[in-house]
């Protein structure tokens, strides 16, 4: 009988919920991207690592229990972490052209590891990884939600679908290799199919190749390469499954095909037009435009090995897509921050914000389309994007006040990701 009361007390104990663990963060200021305002002296309580509290010390006392971590930091503006909407983690921009071939195809599964490490110490606790090679953003997705790899949130594609023969196809290697992207399909129902098949193996977002693009052979990034009605059946099927979907369309008319397909996000949209703009704001459509990777492709992609067709590409778009991005965002279309890291080193994605403000935005838009406009668009706005209640503790620190100079965003001093520090050099 003794033993038996012994057990029974055994169990009660080992059902017992552990004590949740509280971690309290303090600042000098905090942007709140819900309300476009800064916040004296906050204080945000973060339990079992998503935030419980968010008060001012001038506004309330918050009810912290005894033993809760501290992470104090005077002087510093703190924000949401960042979420950065066209990342490509195995993508390496040391390595253009046809020097990739250099190595084995896992060497770009290996050293994406340090690029998912680069992304969240500049801050970008949340990426959407548009397309990769061997499911890698699955895989690095995993290996980072069971520990064994530093990296931010992961929103993963997987491959991107395409037709044959364009910019999500193998397009630099001769007929005799037989070279194919691993999901290329024309017609309908064939892309139906790879829809299918990318969510099967772990894919959260489907990304489609509207138009041809700068970085593949053979294509123009203003030529468009699905129709219409290969365009809807992506959107169908993906939202049948409950999946959103990403669009690089490039050119005019391929971006109003997507968008009249019912795509979510359009990525790049450097040669949208005024219908494409007006279309976009009607349907709801997010232009996602990475207007800060030309400086880094123009000063040293020739001695990476990109090819002078692939930087005349470049060259040619560039300043039509800033000029659009500033078109766009006075009409009132809804812009998220998405940076293609992987054509630029992944770490400097942050210098993207600057190009946002120069051609058009405030400061504190171009945070909220880091945050606020991003979760929006992932359709998590109950999880990442701002430091509210219920969602994950994931906050950066920086000195100074971004909405004052944005350029504070380059240089993150402190990453919690989950009420837990993963860079304080504050």
């Amino acid at each position: 009988m003794r033993h038996l009361l012994l057990l029974a007390l055994l169990a009660g104990a080992a059902a017992a919920p552990a004590p949740a663990e509280t971690v309290v963060v303090t600042a000098d200021r905090m942007i709140d991207v819900l309300a476009g305002r800064v916040v004296e002296e906050p204080v945000v309580v973060i339990t079992d690592g998503r935030i419980s509290t968010v008060v001012s010390r001038n506004g309330g006392r918050p009810n912290i229990p005894d033993g809760a971590r501290r992470i104090d930091l005077p002087g510093k503006t703190i924000l949401p972490g960042l979420i950065d909407m066209h990342v490509h983690l195995d993508a390496n921009p040391r390595y253009g052209g046809y020097s990739g071939l250099q190595f084995t195809d896992m060497f770009w599964v290996a050293q994406g590891v340090q690029n998912a490490r680069d992304m969240l110490r500049a801050g970008f606790t949340t990426v959407r990884n548009v397309g990769s090679e061997n499911y890698s953003d699955v895989g690095y997705k995993q290996a980072i939600e069971e520990g064994l790899i530093e990296g931010p949130r992961i929103v993963p594609a997987a491959h991107a679908l395409g037709a044959t023969g364009g910019h999500c196809d193998q397009t630099y290697l001769p007929p005799s290799l037989a070279a194919r992207g691993k999901a290329v399909g024309d017609g309908p129902q064939e892309l139906r199919a790879r829809v299918r098949e990318q969510r099967k193996y772990g894919a959260e977002v489907i990304k489609v190749c509207a138009t041809g693009g700068v970085f593949s052979r053979n294509t123009e990034p203003g030529q468009q390469q699905l129709s219409e009605e290969e365009l809807r059946a992506i959107a169908e099927e993906a939202h049948q499954w409950g999946l959103k979907v990403a669009a690089h369309a490039h050119g005019a008319a391929g971006i109003k095909a997507a968008i009249r397909a019912g795509i979510d996000t359009i990525e790049h949209a450097s040669l949208i037009d005024a219908e494409g703009i007006r279309l976009a704001k009607e349907r709801g459509a997010y232009l996602s435009m990475d207007i800060f990777n030309t400086e880094y492709t123009q000063a040293e992609g020739a001695a990476n090995g990109v090819l002078e067709d692939n930087l005349r590409k470049d060259r040619e778009v560039a300043q039509i897509q800033r000029d659009n991005f500033r078109a766009a965002h006075r009409a009132g279309v809804k812009m998220v921050f998405g940076t293609d890291a992987g054509v630029m080193p992944h770490g400097t994605a942050a210098g993207q914000f600057r190009y946002m403000v120069e051609y058009g935005m405030t400061p504190m838009e171009a945070i909220q389309a880091a945050t606020r406009t991003a979760a929006e668009a992932l359709g998590r706005e109950k999880d990442v994007g701002a430091i509210a209640i219920g969602r994950w503790g994931d906050i950066v620190a920086v000195d100074g006040d971004p909405i004052r100079d944005v350029r504070a965003l380059e240089d993150v001093d402190v990453v919690i990701k989950g009420g837990e520090i993963v860079k304080n050099e504050g």
